[in-house]
């Protein structure tokens, strides 16, 4: 003879049977003395970002030039108006405007890549162990490969690789 399952015993708070529409998971409340069925919650997740389809457009070779610049070591007052002239260069070519920037540092050791932040024109070098901030962290092996001009960060966690040529690498 085979196994055979047999209907589970509900026990109800009063050590009684539990009719159906107290049993868990059955769905089922008694509201005001009627079986109401209860509908099942469900989160909603937030849709992937819609992209505007200028993002993708190649960057031009001024602001290749300007993002690389940045990290020249000029004075503040020189950093601040080539941060503005490239943020609104990104806001009216590309339709957005990213958080920073995180590309390989040239410096030499101890630092292996940097952090361009536009907004508040932060640029800072970082050593190997030392953590990057996010969102820019996720950009961070992107950038230590040395394939890329840059990595594009936004504030939302989209991340768009700039290769030397200006071409956009797509997620």
């Amino acid at each position: 003879m085979g196994y055979v399952e047999r209907p589970r015993r509900i026990v109800g708070a009063n050590g009684g049977p539990a009719g159906p529409a107290s049993a868990p998971g059955s769905g089922r409340r008694l509201i005001g003395g009627q079986d109401q069925v209860r509908q099942p919650e469900r989160a909603i997740a937030p849709g992937p970002r819609t992209v505007p389809h200028t993002l993708y457009r190649s960057r031009s070779r001024r602001l290749l030039d300007a993002v690389r610049t940045l990290d020249a070591g000029l004075d503040d007052q020189a950093c601040r108006a080539l941060a503005e002239w490239v943020r609104e260069e990104y806001r009216s070519d590309h339709g957005d405007v990213p958080l920073g920037f995180v590309a390989r540092c040239y410096l030499g050791p101890p630092y292996v890549d940097h952090q361009l932040n536009l907004f508040h024109v932060i640029v800072r070098h970082f050593a190997p162990a030392e953590p990057m901030p996010d969102p820019f962290s996720a950009a961070r092996m992107l950038a230590r490969s040395g394939g890329y001009a840059y990595i594009e960060v936004y504030g939302d966690g989209l991340i768009l690789p700039v290769l030397e040529d200006g071409t956009v690498v797509r997620p």
